[in-house]
């Protein structure tokens, strides 16, 4: 049975749980950023709230610009900061910045080659406030943009890192933006490497592909069913552009079956980009794909959505049990 839960206000999010948290790991890397380059401006779309950009205004008021509820004004204020030598941090949700903005971005930032980088909030199925709000196919979209880099980072540690190397990345950048309390999966000899995938457990003959916080999940799944006698190895791959055509070839070789899982649409993403990896190299596994579905989603809680849609814990070893014939019990809580 899943736990009662509500959903939840825009400045809120679901407590960690199981693991330790940092708060606001994007604030600590964009103020790391700063203090390296010391050029580093930030620009919201009226988000700063929610988007944990307050401490880095708190430290660099100049620095600091809310341009109001205007993403597309976001996009050329920050390609025009760019231009005079800045590089331009922004941050609002995903589904504002992919659809609203999206001829900005491809035109003002990536066209021309601005050091604007994206920060984008609500990633999937991270909210409760429906189809308007959910960023359930931002990496497709910003994928598809020539010259963009394009990250989803698991969580604390990577986030942080990503947030401090961003200014590093030559161009124009678009990340899923992990806020408020966020879990910390990774030690603090884990280092984010641009275009890497990285083995994050080892395994046997089944081997899961995943990204973004769902990587948090993949291993916490594969060491339940672990318990049940299955080996199950997990490779991480925070970047979908610059990707890691050839780390994925070299996983799937190992293993016996794949999973991949995502929090995005199972179109144009992680899934479409692992299909095609294997398939340029000539390697034929059975693979089942997590994704979210092909629709828009309702409202609701964000625990009663991510158990509705397969995406906890809980629901990916029900289901990648069931693939490998194996009987899984109901999750108690999701």
């Amino acid at each position: 049975m899943l736990k009662q839960s509500r959903t939840l206000g825009m400045g809120e999010v679901e407590a960690v749980e199981h693991r330790r948290s940092m708060k606001a790991p994007f604030a600590q890397g964009l103020i790391e950023a700063q203090r390296k380059h010391g050029n580093v401006v930030t620009l919201t779309a009226d988000l700063g709230k929610y988007t944990d950009v307050h401490p880095f205004r708190d430290f660099y008021p100049d620095r600091f610009f809310n341009v109001g509820m205007a993403e597309q004004a976001l996009v050329t204020v920050a390609a025009g900061l760019a231009k005079t030598g800045h590089i331009a941090y922004c941050t609002t949700y995903g589904c504002f910045a992919t659809r609203r903005a999206y001829d900005f971005l491809a035109i003002a930032c990536a066209h021309g080659e601005a050091d604007v980088k994206m920060f984008a909030a609500l990633p999937g199925i991270t909210t409760g406030y429906g189809g308007t709000h959910q960023a359930i196919d931002d990496l497709a979209l910003m994928r598809a943009i020539p010259g963009m880099t394009v990250i989803d980072p698991c969580d604390a540690t990577e986030m942080r890192q990503v947030a401090s190397l961003a200014a590093d990345i030559p161009g124009t950048l678009y990340c899923r933006l992990l806020r408020n309390e966020v879990p910390i999966v990774f030690g603090d000899d884990y280092r984010f490497e641009l275009g890497k995938a990285k083995v994050v457990r080892g395994g046997g003959s089944v081997g899961i592909i995943s990204t973004g916080f769902m990587t948090e999940r993949a291993i916490d799944a594969a060491q339940a069913l672990a318990r049940d006698g299955l080996d199950i190895a997990v490779l991480h791959s925070p970047c979908i552009k610059p990707f890691d055509a050839r780390g994925v070839a070299a996983f799937a070789t190992n293993v016996e079956r794949l999973v991949v899982v995502e929090n995005h649409v199972s179109i144009g993403a992680l899934t479409s980009l692992v299909q095609d990896a294997l398939q340029e190299a000539g390697i034929l596994k059975p693979m089942l794909k997590i994704g979210i579905p092909d629709q828009f989603i309702e409202c609701g809680s964000v625990p009663y959505l991510q158990d509705k849609y397969g995406l906890t814990t809980g629901k990916l070893e029900q289901r990648i049990g069931a693939w490998l014939g194996q009987r899984v019990a109901e999750p108690a809580t999701a």
